[in-house]
């Protein structure tokens, strides 16, 4: 096992380490100048020698390799630079609003989870019903539905018709914990609706599965209780694939935050991330791509390690 989680830790370092390439070099290549940009006013052109001089001291007057070893010995010590615009660490503003995001991926997620395994799992006992066919054509209308329509839909009906919630914003859960559980329902809601959909029909089709193979019918052979083989038998082997799909789709969560950040006006990492590409912020975008990246590919590695845990078989592959 110590072996097996040694060799994963591994192969996500270098994961980590290619995606921080690719992302530097990206950048590096898009067109245009940063230098220019800063000091471009009112769409005069901006002094030559004040454009020379700010290259230097932000170092983009170096080689590209000289640039990128200096970019793999900061992100080595946990540096990722200073913003371009305002010198202002990156590490400080990616501290500052990641909590924030990921608290609304951890409230998509959980919701999605509370909502689409028991729902999945009803439907597929269910199977052929009037239920199994209404809740799965809501899953199908929810994955077809956009993220910025759902938010946007949320905020007329709750915020501006019913009146029940704010709109958007932002209060700190140690400042008032009811108001920011009020303000985190609505994005919660929106960037979960994907995620719930798909859960849903994974967990409706794995139970399926699991009802089918023989240990469940010798389970029923011994006489154990259907609550008993549904949650010990069925349930535990179904859950596996659940997991991946979760995993894989958490992914589309830190995508979706985008959008979502935007529409109910949520404090994460969205507003910096869209300021940094418009400014051509280069240490800023990296910083958060980079951040966003290890977030992925770290969940994938606790994910396996899940995997390991509830099914020997993998780790011993």
């Amino acid at each position: 096992m110590l072996l097996w989680t040694a060799r994963r830790i591994l192969v996500s370092l270098v994961l980590i380490w290619i995606v921080a390439t690719v992302v530097f070099t990206v950048i590096h290549l898009v067109p245009g100048d940063p230098a220019e940009l800063l000091l471009s006013s009112g769409g005069m052109a901006p002094d030559p020698a004040a454009v020379a001089e700010l290259r230097e001291r932000l170092g983009l007057d170096r080689p590209f390799l000289v640039q990128y070893g200096d970019f793999l010995g900061r992100l080595a010590r946990g540096d990722l630079g200073a913003s371009m615009i305002d010198d202002h660490p990156v590490i400080d503003e990616v501290l500052l609003r990641l909590p924030r995001t990921l608290e609304l991926i951890a409230a998509g997620a959980v919701l999605a989870v509370v909502i689409g395994i028991p729902v999945g799992t009803e439907a597929a006992l269910r199977r052929g019903t009037a239920f199994d066919r209404a809740t799965s054509a809501t899953a199908a209308l929810l994955l077809a539905v956009p993220i910025f329509v759902v938010g946007t839909l949320l905020v007329l009906v709750f915020a501006q018709w019913l009146r029940w919630m704010p709109a958007g914003g932002y209060v700190p859960l140690a400042q008032d914990p009811w108001q920011h559980l009020t303000l985190l329902t609505m994005p919660a809601l929106a960037i979960a609706k994907g995620l719930v959909a798909v859960v849903f029909r994974m967990t409706r089709a794995a139970v399926l599965d699991s009802l089918s193979r023989d240990f469940v019918r010798t389970a029923h052979a011994k006489g154990l209780s259907p609550a008993r083989i549904l949650v010990h038998h069925v349930v535990r082997n179904a859950i596996i694939p659940v997991l991946t799909v979760l995993a894989l789709h958490m992914g589309t969560l830190l995508g979706g935050t985008v959008l979502v950040e935007y529409v109910f006006n949520w404090p994460g990492m969205s507003t910096p991330l869209l300021k940094a590409v418009e400014a051509r912020d280069y240490p800023m975008v990296i910083g958060i791509v980079l951040t966003i990246s290890v977030l992925f590919v770290a969940l994938n590695l606790v994910m396996d390690l899940v995997y390991a845990a509830l099914d020997p078989r993998i780790r011993h592959a």
